[in-house]
């Protein structure tokens, strides 16, 4: 169980010498300095891979006999907790718990309960996840009461037969059980569908409509090169330009001066009245507004997506009892975070353009 200052949901039976551990620490962080890169990008954003293990195996994403990290390399709950605090007292206003699936680690409600002391202070605007949906009828209602007002849900197809392609086993009814749970636990849902060329290129529109019509979002996204899966990624690319060209087609498409802090743009479709995102880190990057890191569930910084950087804070996070290392190892990796990345589809050997996967690196 997680130590914290808790005012949500039922007591956690937390000893005041634990409390009292939480509130030292906040105020040895507080102090700290805003996070500000080379490029003069402040970072407000932070995705947190709690797990790199997941209950599907999607072609894209995974090889299908993936090797897992060892349970022990992973930072406990609580390692978690005081990394993600110490980014908060830096300046993160956003935190997005990822995966691998976050909500197959064992007992991560403890942990999504303990940041939501960030949400009542003031500190933290935003508490949310994505997630496959797999477990979402289980926990719906205790992430809401745990101050998540919104999910992302990663759902590609509407057919079963397709969505078992997809995932290798995944049983599809079992996530509508999970998007409706949410729905009813008034979680507002975007769904993420990862456009996947002569698979399910030709369902966009009909899962467009669906999601606007039941009063979620629609993001597409373009197969990224991450990680070895076995198989030709440019079998699985569809470059996001010829699908908006598409849909503009058959919608009215009007382009949106909007964010939600990630790298998507966005439009109107007039016909439905919902929002559909465009993440196009093939055909158009999204790097010069980027005001995001990624920390994976072994304690390593990913200042970019696109780049093998890689800065370790495990080691300061356990030399010290307070954060003063941590900070200064935080500052060292800001200062490095790259102007941007180029991926790059290797046709020829078959290659990643980065070797770990997307489970690895924080969603």
């Amino acid at each position: 169980m997680i130590s914290g200052v808790v005012k949500r949901g039922a007591s956690m039976d937390v000893p005041d010498e634990a409390v009292s551990r939480v509130l030292d620490l906040i105020s040895t962080t507080s102090r700290s300095a805003a996070m500000v890169d080379p490029f003069g990008r402040t970072i407000s954003y932070l995705r947190v891979s709690v797990t790199d293990r997941c209950d599907l195996r999607c072609f894209y994403c995974m090889s299908e006999d993936m090797t897992f990290l060892p349970k022990v390399d992973l930072l406990t709950l609580e390692e978690l907790d005081r990394l993600c605090s110490a980014f908060i007292a830096k300046g993160v206003r956003k935190l997005r718990l990822t995966g691998g699936e976050p909500l197959v680690r064992r007992n991560v409600m403890s942990l999504v309960r303990s940041l939501s002391r960030h949400l009542d202070t003031g500190a933290l605007d935003e508490l949310t996840l994505t997630t496959n949906g797999s477990q979402l009828a289980r926990f719906a209602h205790e992430l809401t009461d745990c101050g998540v007002r919104r999910i992302n849900v990663s759902l590609d197809t509407l057919d079963a037969d397709k969505f078992r392609t997809i995932t290798r086993w995944g049983d599809l009814a079992k996530v509508m059980d999970g998007i409706d749970a949410a729905r009813a636990a008034g979680l507002k849902i975007k769904i993420n569908a990862v456009a996947l060329k002569g698979i399910n290129e030709a369902e966009i529109p009909s899962l467009l409509s669906w999601a606007h019509g039941n009063g979620m979002d629609l993001t597409l996204i373009e197969v990224m090169p991450m990680g070895d899966i076995g198989t030709m990624r440019a079998d699985q690319y569809l470059p996001l330009s010829m699908v908006r060209a598409r849909l503009a087609e058959q919608f009215t498409l009007t382009d949106l001066d909007e964010t939600s802090g990630g790298p998507a743009r966005y439009v109107r479709v007039t016909e439905t009245g919902g929002k559909l995102g465009f993440i196009t880190p093939m055909t158009h990057n999204f790097c010069e507004a980027c005001n995001r890191v990624r920390i994976t569930c072994t304690g390593t910084l990913h200042t970019c997506l696109g780049h093998e950087d890689a800065s370790d804070l495990r080691r300061p996070l356990r030399a010290s009892s307070d954060n003063e290392l941590l900070a200064e190892a935080i500052d060292r990796a800001i200062g490095l975070k790259p102007k941007g990345h180029d991926f790059i589809i290797d046709r020829r050997h078959n290659r990643p353009s980065v070797n770990r996967h997307m489970s690895v690196t924080g969603g």
